[in-house]
C-alpha cells in the first residue's frame, strides 16, 4: 500500500480542509521529536519559526510541521497546532517542568481561489489537523495544504490549472526510508521527470490543451516577473540518523526535485521552501549525500502525484480533465 510520508516509522500527517473555500493546511506530526533543517529558495517565502533550525541555534528537534494555504495568513495554524502538542505534554524541555512545542511552518497563497479570501485556514484548523494525524497512507489530492493550490500561472489566472498535494517514500533493501510531501502551488507546469511530458500548467489561450511554458518562455511571451500566486512547500523525511547540519543539506538538496518536476521554480515570486526532518531509529550509519539524492527523488515524485491526483474546481482544470497533451 502507498503510505508516502508516513512510511518513516513515527510520522504522522493529519490534514484540515475547509468546506467554505477551497485551502486548508497540513501537519507533519513528530510529536517526540525529530532533527530538522529547512532551506527556503523561492523570494517570495512565508514561513515561522525556520530561523530556529539553523545549525548554530540551541533546539536540536522540532515537534511537527505546518505546510498551510492562506498566505501570510494561514501562519496561524501553526499556533493550533502548538496548542495540540502542549495538551498532550510535547514539547522543548524549558525546565521546571515546562515543555514548549517547536512547530515552524511555511505557507503558500491560494486566496484568489474558489470564493471569499477572507476564508483561510486558521489556528482551529491547525488544531484539528494535528488531531487527525495518523500514520495511516497520506491522503493525495485537494486536501490541507493543497486543496487551493495552482500551477501554470506564467501566462495568468485565466490560463491556470489545479494543483495539489502529493507525496512519496523510497525504501532502500538495507532499512534506510526516504520520504517526501509537497504541495504543488508552482508557477510554472508540472513536468514528469521521466518522460519530459507536462502534466499540468499553462494551457492555451482556448483553455483545452497544455501550452508548455518552457516554449513560451523561450519565445518570450511569458515572464515570470509579471506573476504572482505561488510557492511551492514541501517536507522530506527519514529514519537516518542525522545533525542539524545534515538535514539542512537533505533540504537543499531535495529542492533539486522541485527543478526535475516544475519549470519554472524559485523564482522571486515563488515562496519555494524545503524541510528536512531525521528521526534516527534506522540503527545504521548512512551517508548524508545518498539521503539528499533520494529526498530529491522522492520530492519529484511526490510533484508528479500532486499533479495526478488534483481534480478541477470552477475555472482551474486539472491534469485528468484535459484530453490532448502537447
Amino acid at each position: 500500500m502507498h503510505k508516502g510520508l508516513t512510511a518513516v516509522d513515527g510520522v504522522k500527517v493529519g490534514h484540515c480542509t475547509r468546506a467554505e473555500r477551497p485551502t486548508g493546511c497540513t501537519v507533519v506530526l513528530v510529536e517526540a521529536g525529530a532533527v530538522a533543517g529547512v532551506d527556503v529558495r523561492g523570494g517570495a517565502p512565508g514561513t515561522r519559526e525556520t530561523d530556529l533550525l539553523d545549525p548554530i541555534d540551541l533546539v536540536q528537534q522540532v515537534n511537527a510541521i505546518v505546510l498551510a494555504g492562506g498566505s501570510a495568513f494561514g501562519l496561524d495554524t501553526a499556533s493550533g497546532v502548538v496548542r495540540w502538542l502542549d495538551e498532550h505534554g510535547y514539547g522543548y524541555d524549558a525546565g521546571s517542568g515546562i515543555r514548549v512545542p517547536i512547530v515552524p511552518a511555511a505557507v503558500l497563497i491560494d486566496l484568489h481561489v474558489g470564493g471569499n479570501p477572507k476564508i483561510r485556514p486558521t489556528a482551529d484548523c491547525g488544531y484539528r489537523a494535528a488531531q487527525a494525524a495518523s500514520g495511516g497512507p497520506v491522503e493525495e489530492g485537494n486536501v490541507g495544504a493543497g486543496a487551493g493550490a495552482t500551477v501554470g500561472k506564467l501566462a495568468g489566472l485565466d490560463r491556470a490549472m489545479k494543483g495539489g498535494l502529493g507525496s512519496a517514500a523510497i525504501a532502500l533493501p538495507n532499512g534506510l526510508v526516504v520520504a517526501a510531501l509537497v504541495a504543488v502551488n508552482a508557477l510554472g507546469d508540472v513536468i514528469d521527470p521521466a518522460t519530459g511530458r507536462v502534466l499540468a500548467g499553462v494551457r492555451t489561450p482556448d483553455g483545452t490543451a497544455l501550452a508548455d511554458a518552457r516554449v513560451l518562455l523561450r519565445r518570450g511571451e511569458v515572464s515570470p516577473a509579471h506573476a504572482g500566486w505561488n510557492t511551492t512547500i514541501g517536507v522530506v523525511a527519514t529514519n537516518a540518523r542525522l545533525t542539524k547540519d545534515q538535514a539542512t543539506k537533505v533540504a537543499q538538496m531535495a529542492h533539486d526535485g522541485y527543478a526535475r518536476a516544475i519549470s519554472v521554480a524559485h523564482t522571486m515570486v515563488d515562496g519555494d521552501t524545503v524541510f528536512a526532518l531525521a528521526t534516527g531509529t534506522l540503527a545504521a550509519d548512512v551517508n548524508t549525500s545518498l539521503v539528499g539524492a533520494l529526498g530529491a527523488e522522492a520530492m519529484a515524485n511526490a510533484i508528479v502525484r500532486a499533479a495526478r491526483a488534483a481534480t478541477g474546481v470552477p475555472g482551474y482544470p486539472a491534469a485528468r480533465d484535459l484530453s490532448r497533451a502537447p
